[in-house]
C-alpha cells in the first residue's frame, strides 16, 4: 500500500528519539517488508548511536517471469531466453521510490552520508542501481544474493558523488537463482569502474547466514557508525 505521502508503507524498527544513522533495506521478489525485520536483532548494533532500520514494502505487481503472478515487486523480471531484456521502466520508477525514502529520512533528521542503502535479492539489485545514481553521497550500498542491473550504462550515469561509496557484495555459491558467475560479473564491473567493494562469499544458497551477519554487522559498524565524514 501507499501511504499518504505517496510513499510505500514500512515497517521502521528503531530509537524512540532521533535517529544518528538510518539502513534502508529493500526486500526480495515476492517478500515483503517484514522479511528482514528479524536482521534487526540479529545484527545487534550498539543503542548509541541510534540506528533507525526502514523495511519499505514492494507494490504488488504481474511478474512475466512467475507467469504473470502478481506479487510483492520492486519492477518486473522477464523469463531468460532470445532476446532477453531489463524491465528498464521498471527499474527506473523503482529507484525513484528510493530516492524518494532518502530525501524522507533527510527530512526526519538523518542526511544521505549517515545512510546505507541495502537488501537482498531483487532488493539489493534495486540497491545497487539507485545507490550508485544517487545524487547526494551515502554511507554505503549492501547488495546480498543480487546482481548489478542494467551493468552497461553504469559508466555513463553513475552519480559522482558516490563514485567512491563503499559497497558490500555477498552471496552464496551455491545459489541457484541468481548464479555465482552473474553476482561475480556485477562485482568485476563495479570494480573496473573503479567502486571500493568488498566481496565475500558464503557456502549457501539463496539465504543467508550467521557469518554474513557477523561480516555485515562489522562492515556497517565501519561505515554507517563511524563518526561523521569517516566513512
Amino acid at each position: 500500500m501507499i501511504d499518504a505521502t505517496g510513499l510505500p508503507e514500512c515497517v521502521e524498527r528503531g530509537p524512540r528519539g532521533a535517529a544518528a544513522a538510518s539502513i534502508l533495506w529493500l526486500h526480495g521478489l515476492g517478500a515483503d517488508g517484514h522479511d528482514f525485520e528479524p536482521l534487526v536483532d540479529e545484527l545487534a548494533l550498539p543503542a548509541d548511536p541510534g540506528v533507525r532500520f526502514v523495511f519499505p514494502h514492494a507494490p504488488y505487481r504481474p511478474v512475466s517471469l512467475n507467469a504473470g503472478a502478481r506479487m510483492r515487486a520492486w519492477y518486473d523480471l522477464l523469463p531468460p531466453g532470445p532476446g532477453w531484456r531489463e524491465d528498464e521502466a521498471g527499474i527506473a520508477a523503482a529507484a525513484d521510490t528510493v530516492r524518494a525514502l532518502i530525501e524522507r529520512e533527510a527530512r526526519r533528521g538523518v542526511p544521505p552520508r549517515r545512510l546505507v542503502l541495502g537488501g537482498f535479492s531483487q532488493g539489493g539489485a534495486l540497491a545497487l542501481y539507485a545507490g550508485l545514481r544517487h545524487p547526494e553521497r551515502l554511507a554505503g550500498i549492501v547488495a546480498l544474493s543480487a546482481y548489478l542491473p542494467l551493468a552497461g550504462r553504469l559508466a555513463e550515469e553513475a552519480a559522482a558523488a558516490n563514485r567512491d561509496v563503499p559497497i558490500l557484495l555477498a552471496h552464496g555459491s551455491a545459489d541457484p537463482l541468481i548464479g555465482r558467475d552473474i553476482a561475480e560479473r556485477s562485482r568485476d564491473r563495479l570494480r573496473s569502474l573503479g567502486y571500493p567493494v568488498q566481496w565475500r562469499l558464503y557456502d549457501m544458497a539463496h539465504s543467508i547466514c550467521p557469518e554474513e551477519i557477523h561480516d555485515l554487522r562489522a562492515w556497517l559498524m565501519r561505515v554507517a557508525l563511524a563518526a561523521p565524514g569517516a566513512a
